[in-house]
């Protein structure tokens, strides 16, 4: 599998390269180089590997706008990634309001604009005949063309995100805003493929026809991945801990000895949790690992109810929880599993990641079969194409 490297990072931001950002390195050095051919050969190639790693290096800093702007509102950013299609920043959560979604929406536009700006003047510092000049100025135009580009109004692109905000703002409804801004990107994806067609049906040009495909296709995925989590988040918020739990627990006497309990566990194939219970109330979870740090010789004259750890003790939550609030308390504590208490405060059932995995998907009639719960609630560990810790973490409830 095709793995991302680590080159550094930056204001404490993990910084990794695609390998296929090599591809358009050297794509980019060619176009450059070609262009400054009438300085000579050894200067123009120079320039042209300079000026390719310099476009990088705006894309670096128009992806590290939005994220110092991320990071100024506590949120946490895992990566920059300079890939094929240019550079992404990975943001671990939605902005709490439509006002800051925009801050760190158009960050990234505003680092382009100021760079042309300043690199425009920089230009004229030198005189004419210079390549420096235009090299310069060059790379300023480059840094409006990226600002402007990623000012189109669809998602994957920060105008996407900026329509985002500002439908969000209208309309109150973060999610029915992605929706909107999602596919307006799809629209626009589509329209990019066709006009890659047009161009190398008219021109000749394969190479610049489809290009412009691969840069529709590339906003035709993201954006329905955009549309696919929030779909994903609402669900999560339509679903309590009351949905999800199970009764996959057994109970046992609280008041029978640690040596009768441990024979039932070792005959016991079938149960991994144990609640105990004594004159028609429930008294709390017992652990096996507890039974263990008792001497063998004790065994006999303890009661089961020694080693009990209270329900008012265990991590808990109520049935009405919503479901995003229990997979992050998983997630945060790191618990295989967490109890569901009535509202009494009794025991109402149990919850782990194998259970709100099935709970989803048949909320959303996904397909995902009993042997692929089974690996879940033995490992620990979301399906792949599901990974409901990331996103329930991203979710504002």
């Amino acid at each position: 599998m095709q793995k991302n490297w680590r080159v550094g990072s930056l204001f404490g931001i993990p910084l990794f390269i695609d390998p296929l950002w090599f591809v358009i390195l050297g794509l980019a050095t060619l176009n450059f180089g070609l262009s400054y051919q009438q300085w000579g050969t050894v200067l123009a190639w120079s320039a042209g590997v300079v000026m390719a790693l310099l476009l990088f290096a705006s894309v670096l800093l128009h992806e590290l706008g939005h994220s110092l702007v991320a990071k100024s509102q506590g949120i946490q950013v895992n990566s920059i990634t300079l890939f094929m299609f240019g550079g992404i920043a990975a943001i671990e959560e939605e902005s709490k309001t439509p006002g800051k979604a925009f801050q760190v929406a158009i960050a990234g536009p505003l680092v382009s604009i100021g760079l042309f700006f300043l690199l425009n003047f920089l230009s004229t510092v030198f005189p004419n005949t210079t390549p420096i000049r235009e090299m310069v100025g060059d790379l300023g135009r480059i840094n409006l063309v990226l600002a402007l580009f990623n000012l189109i109004p669809g998602l994957p692109l920060d105008g996407g995100q900026v329509l985002k905000a500002a439908l969000w703002k209208a309309t109150g409804d973060r999610f029915l805003a992605v929706h909107w801004a999602a596919k307006a990107g799809q629209v626009l994806g589509y329209g990019a493929i066709a006009l890659g067609f047009v161009v190398d049906y008219l021109t000749g040009e394969l190479v610049t026809g489809l290009w412009i495909a691969l840069l529709g296709w590339f906003a035709i995925r993201n954006a329905t991945n955009y549309d696919r989590v929030t779909i994903l988040q609402e669900t999560l918020l339509k679903l309590n801990a009351a949905d999800a739990m199970t009764r996959e627990f057994r109970l046992v006497d609280a008041n029978q000895t640690l040596r009768s309990f441990a024979d039932l566990c070792l005959m016991d194939t079938t149960s991994q949790v144990y609640f105990a219970e004594s004159d028609g109330r429930y008294r709390g979870m017992v652990s096996v690992e507890d039974l263990r740090l008792v001497e063998r010789s004790e065994w006999e004259s303890q009661i089961l109810q020694t080693i009990v750890h209270p329900l008012t003790e265990i991590p808990s939550v109520a049935e009405s929880t919503i479901l995003v609030e229990v997979i992050n308390k998983l997630e945060n504590e790191q618990l295989p599993r967490i109890t569901v208490l009535s509202p009494a405060g009794t025991l109402a059932g149990i919850i782990d990641r194998g259970d709100i995995v099935r709970a989803f998907a048949q909320k959303l009639n996904l397909r995902v079969n009993e042997a692929e719960i089974k690996r879940v609630k033995e490992e620990g560990s979301y399906p792949p194409g599901l990974q409901l810790g990331a996103i329930a973490k991203s979710t504002n409830s």
